[in-house]
């Protein structure tokens, strides 16, 4: 028992010390390594990488660039930018005339057809009309029935004078007289408003021939542009059986934006393109709408073109561009714009002589300039003449970077 305890004893004595001596040489050992990195130094090698990345949008001209490229501030300029919108050709409502008949009847003969150019007064159809004989034996009875009267007031008259009757007598029969007169009227009015004329009226009275037939007529000179009725078919008064129109002058109608009709106005040039006509035609503004479309936000303005050779039809879609009135925009040249990864940049001068490539967004070119929307503002330098050659030296720069 006293040799174990001895012997632990030893053990003892001799592992304290070498615990101790391990404990001073991990601590050396720790002193010896670099310290951990810390957010500040993180930062700074941030900062040290991005001075080494060049900026691949910045460039400087070289010395024999220098004098070809021309520096400008960006200004407002009065730009008639034009204003582009879908059309459709219509019918000068002036000069249109939508005909029908006069009198219910049955369609026995048709002269006009589609297409053809017909006068004021040509006979398009022909009708078989009871209702128009009625009217004109009406019209025959009621002048029968004047003429006696009037007879009748002259022999009363007569007889006063030979004192046979009184003067009583000779006011019922001018009362007669009058009223078979105004029914006479109405019977030719009516006449008249069967489409009869004057002559034909006095003849029916003369002669007492009472005829059924009834003529449809166009009532101006123009192309007949659609026909609404057949042969044998039964028509009424209301109905539309021809429409005769006048296509020398066409109208042509544009639905503005409600946002861009402020620079609408009244005597405005219009150019109005069509697909089946390589010229455009011209026109001016004749009428805006004073409402909104409350479906499509749109106002209607109206213009009037010559269509002489009726290239223009109605129903015809077009491209109705409209000139408006000059407004200040931001403008840049198109000489200074470079495309570059589909889309536009400008070259601005920077105040240490180099040169930035900013992207820009630009309308469509009116003239020699493009109008500003956004990305560069009034009074920024940029290159104006040369702006191709100096993205040409930006991209050698980049391929020599790279």
């Amino acid at each position: 028992m006293k040799n174990a305890t001895a012997t632990a004893d030893r053990y003892r004595s001799r592992f304290v010390p070498l615990c101790g001596l391990m404990f001073v040489l991990a601590a050396l050992a720790a002193c010896g390594k670099d310290p951990a990195p810390t957010a500040a130094s993180g930062d700074a090698t941030a900062r040290e990488t991005a001075r080494t990345v060049p900026d691949k949008t910045i460039v400087a001209a070289a010395p024999s660039l220098a004098g070809e490229l021309k520096v400008m501030p960006i200004e407002r300029r009065k730009i008639a930018e034009p204003l582009s919108v879908v059309g459709l050709i219509d019918f000068n409502e002036q000069t249109v005339s939508r005909i029908g008949a006069s009198v219910t009847g049955r369609v026995t003969q048709l002269n006009g057809l589609p297409g053809q150019q017909v006068q004021t007064g040509e006979v398009l159809a022909q009708l078989n009309s009871a209702e128009l004989g009625t009217a004109q034996l009406a019209y025959v009875k009621a002048s029968a029935q004047r003429d006696l009267a009037y007879k009748a007031v002259e022999r009363a008259r007569l007889l006063l004078s030979a004192d046979v009757i009184g003067s009583a007598e000779l006011q019922r029969r001018e009362n007669e007289l009058t009223v078979a007169a105004v029914e006479q009227r109405a019977a030719a009015d009516q006449l008249r408003v069967m489409g009869m004329s004057p002559v034909a009226i006095d003849q029916t009275v003369r002669t007492g021939v009472i005829t059924s037939s009834s003529s449809v007529v166009s009532t101006m000179n123009g192309v007949i542009v659609e026909r609404k009725v057949n042969r044998g078919q039964v028509v009424q008064p209301a109905d539309e059986l021809f429409i005769v129109a006048d296509l020398s002058r066409v109208w042509v109608v544009a639905k503005v934006p409600e946002s861009q009709i402020n620079r609408v106005q009244l005597n405005q040039l219009v150019r109005i393109e069509v697909t089946s006509s390589a010229q455009p035609l011209l026109g001016r503004v004749s009428w805006i709408a004073d409402t909104v479309n409350a479906e499509t936000r749109t106002v209607t303005v109206r213009s009037e073109v010559d269509n002489l050779q009726r290239q223009l039809r109605p129903g015809m879609l077009a491209n109705v561009v409209i000139e408006p009135v000059a407004i200040e925009r931001l403008v840049v040249p198109a000489e200074a714009v470079v495309r570059e990864g589909n889309n536009d940049h400008v070259f601005m001068r920077l105040p240490d002589g180099r040169f930035r490539m900013v992207r820009v967004i630009l309308a469509e070119e009116t003239g020699r300039f493009r109008v500003v929307e956004s990305g560069v503002s009034e009074g920024d330098p940029v290159v104006v003449e040369g702006a191709f050659h100096l993205n040409n030296e930006r991209k050698r720069a980049e391929l020599e970077g790279a």
